[in-house]
């Protein structure tokens, strides 16, 4: 064929006459793709590795104590059997290290590329496009938080040493939830304010993997080495929602001066610092659509 032989068949413009989803459908479309974004699904190899990673490091442990507890004596794995609020503290790495990996990579890249804009362009507007992509980091969390308790409950129930049903079983199943809920909403709202502070990835994943360390470290020298106030342990960023989560059981708690009105005081104030700094944040950011 030659040049010569080229033809315009047809010109003009016409109206789109497909489906029409608005503002929920877009607001759908971004959770799914963050979603899929944060557990590395059609993403190439070495993004699944975090993730998938984060979560095998995460039911591992569990998987291992309900199987300990399955064969030894009864008397025994009463001894062995961790606590449904200890068991955070096998699993607080794998929680620091997902945070610092995937909330950076959702939020800054948006930033750095442009599709900021894009979804801006799309019917959503800031707030719309913040609380979808908390929804989806919270529900990427949650399955890290709340997943391997209910399967420690799930095994020990196997084994006879879960609670009585049904008060007692959905009294535990309540707590469970909620002591989950908030390690995933205070780790969210941490991932969150700091990967709005930076454009760049890298610095968000240090500033929030800094910020837990540090503030743990500085509270822990100021209240045990010298003797500062109890109160001080609000300051606690690693700390924190875990000793939320000794109150919600009732148990013995790291922080034996520290009421639970103040416990629970910082932890709402802490939220609402992060959630403010966010908004305020994307608000004042400059968005070419």
């Amino acid at each position: 064929m030659t040049d010569t032989d080229a033809r315009i068949i047809d010109r003009g413009y016409r109206r789109y006459d497909g489906p029409r989803h608005g503002a929920t459908g877009a607001r759908r479309a971004l959770y799914i793709h963050s979603l899929q974004r944060a557990l590395g699904l059609r993403r190439g190899a070495r993004h699944k590795i975090i993730p998938f990673a984060t979560l095998a490091l995460a039911y591992l442990p569990a998987a291992v104590f309900v199987g300990i507890v399955a064969l030894v004596p009864r008397n025994v794995a009463n001894d062995l059997a961790p606590r449904y609020s200890a068991y955070y503290g096998f699993i607080s790495a794998a929680i620091l290290l997902y945070v610092a990996a995937v909330i950076p990579d959702l939020l800054c890249t948006d930033r750095r590329t442009g599709m900021l804009g894009l979804y801006l362009a799309a019917p959503l507007d800031r707030k719309s496009y913040l609380a979808t992509k908390s929804a989806a980091v919270l529900s990427v969390l949650s399955l890290i938080t709340l997943g391997p308790p209910i399967l420690l409950l799930i095994g020990y129930s196997f084994v006879d040493l879960g609670p009585g049903w049904p008060l007692d079983g959905l009294k535990l199943v309540g707590q469970i939830v909620a002591s989950g809920l908030v390690v995933a909403g205070w780790y969210t709202a941490l991932g969150m304010a700091v990967s709005a502070a930076t454009d760049r990835r890298s610095w968000a994943a240090a500033g929030i993997s800094l910020s837990v360390l540090v503030s743990s470290a500085v509270v822990a020298a100021l209240v045990e080495g010298a003797g500062g106030a109890a109160w001080l342990r609000v300051f606690d960023l690693f700390g924190l929602p875990f000793e939320a989560v000794h109150r919600i059981y009732g148990e013995a708690s790291d922080f034996p001066d520290v009421t639970t009105a103040t416990i629970a005081v910082a932890i709402v104030g802490w939220l609402g610092v992060a959630v403010t700094f966010v908004a305020v944040r994307y608000r004042r950011l400059l968005v070419t659509k």
